[in-house]
């Protein structure tokens, strides 16, 4: 489905030439619940914008089902199938929570469909399907509605960058439960998360551990997260995972 191919980047910056990302290079198929994880600094969200398209590499390549998408734009990966949540979430004044669910589906869902996308990821439907997506909202409620659209979208590579940086325990707790139902019912398709947090590590087929702008660990996630939780170095690097609850 997706892959990587010897991709670098590079930027200029008031400390001078500096490459963030060296040589990377990974591929990911279908019904797969990935992780990337790593150092802050260490290159994650920019691997998640290059797969985006928000930025594009210095050089390499990124395939998507055998296309090479490299110099194509956000708008475009977007309708190929590819599904991009942010950090920090956008507010929409004005628009509510159904606009976005519609917009997001491409077509005029009915308030009952849209009650289940918000349903499925733990929200109460009819407190949120008419509230404005604005500055009232929480960070964790935010993160919640944004996975609603993405689940709207159907697409075949969904990918979060961060999605537990800025919430409450509480919040967060509800999404390690939508990912893992997310995760029980992939079909067809792939999710690759960017995150540090050991719950969601829990629940990855594979994962990535990016350091230094360059992949040090690549395998099963049954296999990677043992070393990780079990090796003092490899727990610092990865800012000290978060403990089981």
């Amino acid at each position: 489905m997706l892959e990587l191919k010897n991709i670098c980047y590079e930027v200029d910056d008031d400390l001078g030439h500096v490459e963030i990302l060296h040589d990377v290079s990974f591929s990911l198929s279908k019904d797969k619940f990935a992780v990337i994880t790593g150092p802050n600094g260490g290159g994650k969200s920019t691997i998640a914008k290059l797969i985006a398209g928000v930025i594009r590499p210095t050089s390499g390549q990124i395939l998507f089902n055998g296309t090479d998408i490299t110099d194509a734009s956000i708008t475009e990966r977007a309708r190929m199938g590819i599904s991009y949540a942010l950090q920090q979430p956008v507010r929409f004044k004005g628009i509510q929570v159904i606009d976005l669910l519609r917009i997001a589906a491409g077509r005029e869902l009915s308030v009952a469909e849209s009650c289940e996308y918000l349903s499925k990821v733990g929200m109460c439907a009819r407190d949120y399907i008419y509230r404005e997506v604005n500055a009232s909202l929480s960070g964790g409620e935010l993160k919640r509605i944004e996975i609603a659209t993405i689940l709207a979208r159907g697409t075949q590579l969904s990918v979060f960058d961060e999605p537990e940086a800025g919430i409450d325990l509480w919040s967060f707790q509800s999404l390690i439960h939508v990912f893992q139902s997310m995760r029980k019912s992939i079909s067809d398709s792939s999710i690759l998360v960017i995150s540090h947090q050991e719950r969601i590590l829990e629940i990855a087929d594979e994962i990535i551990v990016v350091s230094d702008g360059t992949i040090s660990k690549h395998g099963p996630g049954s296999e990677v997260l043992p070393e990780l939780i079990g090796t003092p170095s490899a727990v610092n690097s990865c800012e000290k995972l978060t403990e089981r609850s």
